[in-house]
């Protein structure tokens, strides 16, 4: 896992670095390197998060 990725917990606010169009997520749950989020755009999706870190954003502004 990214060590940024590390830093997340269940309820994280992210965005997507390489697709922005997704919008901002909410960290559902976090199972190894599996990182379950829901985004506004693109609904529930499941990131690797060994192969991309995840940028934290704050919940109330869009990224």
């Amino acid at each position: 896992m990214h060590p940024a990725n590390a830093l997340l917990s269940q309820g994280s606010f992210v965005a997507h670095p390489k697709a922005p169009e997704l919008g901002r997520g909410r960290v559902q749950t976090i199972v190894g390197d599996k990182i379950t989020i829901n985004f506004e755009n693109a609904g529930k999706l499941i990131i690797d998060g060994s192969v991309i870190e995840l940028m934290t954003v704050d919940p109330n502004h869009s990224p």
